[in-house]
């Protein structure tokens, strides 16, 4: 039996590559990405197709069907029901079949094919003041064919409705291979136009038998989402057929192209938000707004957003977005509606009308449905309920008795969502690890369709009904209407080739679960997991895949870091997302079968930059840096390394052993033999190699202080600067710049008590081992190592730390890296945790501890990126503080400069190194004016501006001490020394 099928999947894979000219994947690592979407469920799919047209579906469909193997449409993986999961072949529509086809902005319509993203559409049509109107958090990644298929709808669906209202013209291919174009409208004999005649007389047979049933069947609300909407085909509702197969989920035919509607945009938004005393009271007022014609009225309350900055008092929020020609009228309608909320019962309220602070506000409620995923205690919650809707008139009572619900089962769950259409979602604390959680999962969700239905509602109102709810369909239709639905499934898929076990004939909402494979008991690792409690497992769990990661529209202007290899490749196995799935399935062991040895795994985290952009930009806080460390510390357990691991993953060793040989080894960097040299050391022939110091940052500073003596302790609060690797051996001009600032600012900065070797000079009174934040070690997975040079750090800093002592970190990396890779590698020691937060970066440090120096003021623009370590770990608020101080205007962009340390050293990652860079940093830099100031802290980002750009980078202390030396007439070195304490 098992040599039949695996003869049949050999013949089936080489029927697909011959007949389909788009990619045909059976390999491990491409199923392993799809077995998943953003829901509680997971499938393993035989193959995964990515067409390059039609035909290409056609054909893929052709021969599934000669083979009798089921099909899944698939597009950004963001569904939320298990709709894009299955187990026979998944079309990747993303690779290919995304193009806006056209665009006519004066029949306001588009033509699209299915995996054009959403945003790309909003895009194209912005430029003609026009928008598609349905908005899902997901926007910047989602696709329009998921979103037909699903019937999506989003925030503003108050003002522009759900796809299904935004849907003209649907091509699509059934199981069977017929070609299909429907609209709305029949023929002269009432038939619906666009269907071959046994379809055409199928449609119209069904509906002319059940026209009662059609009438009566379906509740009347906005978000009615859940099953078959047949009676779009009713008569009077003008036999839509587009509008009938908007949201059938790939059950009935596989999309390849779509006409829609597009909608005029207001010249102007005021967003209002409205405070309440609690959720109820926000509930109860949402539809009480729908007469003042708002765009939005969206609802949250505090235990989802917490202490977000910009709320006005209370305990819950309605977003509610006013649109004008005008930003006066716009404004002035929001204060309008402000009023009259205000008079039934608003605690406070706030208008924002900056587009930036709109944004901010927008941001908490697209990420909410990752950030719901961790409760306040940080227990993990699941979707699986996350969309019902109620008549918004009934929404208050409903809201009530769902919390009811919830307590009665011994459930949490944070609801938020579209209150003004009675649509919440909510991801609840349920346990889908062990029998007696599911039974409680499956329990619950029979007792909740019953809530929903008794206030008039539907299962779903917005994401479909999936694996997650389809089971539950006959409590909101009964049976007569659902066997509606399975005779009308079998005319357009007899063969029930098409997304089978959804919607009609469903899989149990309970089988099938992500989580079934998973080890039962922690595994062992390395690193703490201090948010995971120490389950590496729990960690990769984190991954629930909304795919914030996938997001391509990322501009100049955003600050946003996650995810540059995304970016650069465009390929879903080098997403965050993509990486998360690959570790799971490791961690399940039925398609990742090599566990820790898994050659997919490490391909997929080969192109990861460590860039730590996900910990902060991903809702859910993945951390894929310290994934990718820990799966290299077991992969190459007790095997021979890449060259470059051996090479630049123990920089801070060969540096400290080069120091004395410094001019020697720049000038033999200069000659043939250094080709030789990158070859053995598995670093990319296209870079050069950085410059030795000549004089190391410690030696200048030792020197300095010999020869100028210690200043007297009373001449300021004395804190602790860390000469990291980089700034010690490659830029010391930055150490010397900021001991030249902190001096100026009234502080005493000393080293620790290490001296490095030394050129041409006697040995200095102190001689120890370098100390090193452990960074290179981390990044290439040499977790031993790391642990230990990490402790020598803590044994060294940890005297010097005890009396409140800062430590100034004046590399990003490093500092990032002493914030959170020290104390997760060094759990158990107390002193770890203490050094971590004495960490401060230079703006930190100057903010915190000399508030009322004055910096010299230069009166010039900025440009250049903030650290991507810094962004995700530090923040840069206090940089953008002190920047404004010294008169230095702009933002710095966000994203990685592609270098990423030794990423973009090493062979293989030049091309993607470049890309990187080129997504913000260097276009940023060539846009600048000439006087604008290239600011760079980190000294890859440096490096990366040095061999790609036409302009340096500098570090912020650079400029500042270069302004204050302009102001005093001295160089940089001035000053009296330090002295260690």
């Amino acid at each position: 039996m098992a040599d039949r099928a695996e003869t049949e999947k050999r013949n089936l894979a080489e029927e697909l590559a011959a007949a389909v000219r788009g990619e045909v994947s059976f390999a491990a690592a491409d199923r392993a990405l799809v077995t998943m979407d953003a829901s509680n469920y997971r499938r393993v799919p035989m193959a995964v197709v990515a067409p390059r047209d039609a035909e290409d579906v056609a054909a893929a469909l052709r021969v599934c069907r000669e083979h009798a193997v089921p099909v899944v449409p698939r597009g950004g993986g963001t569904s939320i029901a298990g709709q894009a999961t299955g187990v026979g072949v998944v079309l990747d529509f993303t690779r290919h079949l995304n193009r806006i086809v056209s665009l006519d902005p004066v029949a306001r319509t588009a033509v699209v094919q299915p995996g054009v993203i959403l945003d790309d559409l909003r895009a194209a049509a912005g430029a003609h003041q026009l928008t598609f109107g349905p908005d899902p958090s997901t926007h910047s990644r989602c696709t329009l064919g998921g979103m037909i298929g699903n019937n999506s709808c989003g925030s503003h669906s108050v003002a522009w409705g759900t796809t299904a209202d935004s849907v003209r013209e649907l091509e699509l291919l059934t199981y069977g291979g017929e070609q299909v174009r429907v609209g709305r409208g029949t023929d002269r004999t009432g038939a619906p136009t666009g269907l071959p005649p046994r379809l055409r007389d199928g449609v119209k047979a069904l509906v002319d038998a059940e026209l009662a049933l059609l009438r009566t069947g379906y509740p009347d609300l906005p978000r009615r989402i859940s099953g078959y909407a047949l009676d779009a085909l009713l008569p009077e509702a003008g036999t839509d057929l587009a509008r009938a197969l908007t949201g059938s989920e790939g059950t009935l035919g596989v999309l390849t192209e779509a006409t829609v509607r597009l909608v005029e945009t207001p010249a102007a938004r005021a967003l209002a938000v409205l405070g309440y005393p609690d959720e109820s009271a926000a509930a109860e007022a949402a539809h009480t707004l729908l007469p003042h014609g708002p765009m939005t009225v969206e609802g949250m309350a505090a235990d989802l957003v917490g202490s977000a900055a910009g709320l006005p008092k209370g305990g819950a929020w309605l977003f509610v977005e006013m649109g004008g020609a005008s930003p006066g009228e716009a404004a002035a309608r929001a204060e309008a509606l402000c009023r009259a909320a205000a008079a039934d019962g608003t605690t406070d309220h706030a208008l924002v009308t900056d587009p930036a602070g709109q944004r901010a506000l927008w941001r908490i409620r697209e990420d909410a449905s990752g950030t719901a995923t961790r409760l306040t205690d940080g227990s993990e919650a699941w979707p699986g309920w996350e969309d019902c809707a109620v008549p918004p008139a009934r929404l208050g009572p409903y809201l009530r008795d769902f919390r009811a619900l919830l307590t009665q089962h011994g459930l949490r769950g944070t609801p938020y969502g579209h209150f003004g259409d009675g649509c919440i979602h909510i991801r609840i604390d349920f346990d889908l690890l062990t029998a007696p959680g599911i039974r409680r999962f499956r329990e619950f969700s029979y007792d909740l369709g019953e809530l929903v239905v008794a206030h008039g509602g539907s299962l779903s109102g917005e994401h479909g009904d999936g694996q997650a709810r389809a089971e539950l369909l006959p409590k909101m239709y009964g049976p007569e209407l659902v066997g509606l639905f399975e005779r009308f499934k079998s005319l357009w898929d007899p063969a029930a080739g098409l997304n089978p076990g959804m919607l009609v004939r469903p899989a149990r909402l309970d089988e099938n679960l992500r989580f079934a494979l998973l080890p039962k008991r922690p595994v062992p690792v390395e690193f703490g997991y201090p948010h995971d409690h120490g389950d590496f497992s729990a960690a990769v769990r984190r991954c629930v895949g909304v795919a914030k990661c996938r997001n391509t529209t990322t501009g100049p202007a955003s600050a946003d870091v996650m995810c540059p290899s995304f970016r650069a490749t465009g390929e879903e196995q080098h997403s965050t997302r993509g990486r998360a799935r690959l570790l799971h399935e490791m961690l399940a062991g039925e398609v990742i079968t090599d566990g820790w040895q898994s050659p997919e795994v490490r391909d997929a985290l080969d192109l990861c930059l460590s860039c730590k952009g996900c910990r902060s930009d991903c809702p859910v806080g993945v951390d894929m840096a310290t994934y990718k460390a820990e799966f290299l510390h077991h992969h190459y357990e007790g095997r021979l390394r890449p060259a470059a691991h051996y090479s630049m993953g123990r920089l801070p060793q060969w540096l400290h052993a080069a120091a004395p040989l410094a001019p020697a080894l720049n000038a033999l960097a200069r000659t043939p033999l250094a080709a030789l040299g990158k070859r053995l050391g598995g670093i990319a022939p296209e870079r050069p190699i950085p410059t030795l110091a000549t004089e190391t940052f410690t030696h200048w500073w030792w020197h300095r202080r010999r020869t100028t003596g210690a200043p007297d302790s009373a001449s300021g609060r004395t804190v602790v600067l860390w000469p990291d690797t980089f700034t010690n051996h490659l830029s010391p001009q930055v150490g010397r710049s900021a001991v030249r600032v902190l001096e100026a600012a009234g502080l005493r900065p000393l080293l620790p008590p290490t001296a490095p070797l030394r050129t041409g000079a006697a040995p200095l009174p102190r001689r120890h081992r370098p100390l090193c934040c452990g960074l290179t070690y981390v990044s290439t997975g040499q977790l031993d190592q790391a642990r230990a040079v990490m402790r020598r750090t803590v044994d060294v800093l940890g005297p010097l730390l005890q009396d409140g002592r800062p430590l100034i970190v004046l590399e990003p990396s490093c500092a990032a890296a002493l914030r959170t890779d020290l104390p997760e590698l060094l759990p158990d020691d107390p002193r770890a945790a203490h050094l971590a937060t004495s960490v401060r970066t230079f703006a930190q440090a100057l903010e915190e501890l000399a508030p009322d120096w004055r910096p010299p003021h230069l009166d010039r623009p900025v440009a250049g990126q903030t650290h991507c370590h810094q962004h995700a770990v530090l923040g840069d608020a206090a940089d953008r503080r002190l920047r404004e101080r010294a008169g230095l205007t702009g933002s710095l962009t966000g994203g990685c400069c592609g270098l990423a340390g030794n990423f973009g050293f090493e062979r293989g990652h030049y091309e993607v190194s470049v890309s990187c860079a080129e997504d913000q940093l260097l276009p940023a830099v060539r846009e600048a004016t000439p006087d604008t100031e290239i600011l760079a802290d980190g000294f890859s980002c440096r490096t990366q501006l040095e061999q790609l750009g036409d302009r340096p980078g500098r570090h912020l202390a650079e400029v500042l001490a270069e302004a204050l030396g302009e102001e005093l007439g001295e160089d940089d070195s001035a000053g009296a020394g330090g002295a260690e304490g």
